[in-house]
């Protein structure tokens, strides 16, 4: 992987993240005590950039239920990795199986490698953003302003998500 700057990427940020998919990492390099390993992934498609207290910053949502989420709760950083089309059939595998049932990741056929900081990553990935949490916060019913919304998200579906907002500290490319 090679570092740029924010500035420096040339996606469209809509494509990238509605159209494309991305990956929401986080934990640590290893395996715990029953071999299970310390970090996580999920396919999104729900987030955001920007620029927010003078820092160009990523907007995610991650629901309570994903296994991912108490990896995000735990680290004070978090990647997201983007990939070309080839990696769709992995991107799916992502966010349809649970890290709590296996190595999805090793089933999905990528291959994690670690930022400097030791966040996660992965090889095939076209694309990482390293980002420090800066904020979050759990969406609340009372403050969807068309109920539909609220109805037609989530209904029966699950908890509200987690609102995580970050600062992009760091972005790399494939060599």
């Amino acid at each position: 992987m090679k570092e740029i700057q924010v500035y420096d990427i040339a996606d469209n940020a809509f494509k990238l993240i509605a159209k494309d998919w991305m990956l929401v990492s986080a934990g640590k390099p290893g395996t715990d005590e029953q071999g299970k390993l310390k970090y996580n992934t999920m396919t999104a498609n729900w987030g955001g950039v920007g620029n927010l207290w003078h820092r160009p910053v990523v907007f995610v949502f991650v629901r309570p239920e994903r296994y991912t989420y108490a990896f995000m709760e735990e680290a004070d950083q978090f990647t997201l990795s983007f990939f070309d089309d080839t990696y769709r059939p992995a991107l799916n595998l992502l966010g349809k199986k649970s890290g709590r049932d296996g190595d999805k990741i090793t089933e999905a056929g990528l291959h994690p490698v670690f930022t400097p900081e030791q966040n996660p990553s992965f090889e095939e990935a076209r694309l990482t953003l390293e980002c420090k949490k800066l904020f979050r916060t759990r969406l609340n019913p009372a403050d969807f302003l068309d109920p539909e919304f609220l109805t037609s998200f989530y209904g029966q579906k699950g908890g509200l998500h987690q609102l995580y907002i970050a600062e992009i500290q760091h972005v790399w490319v494939k060599d």
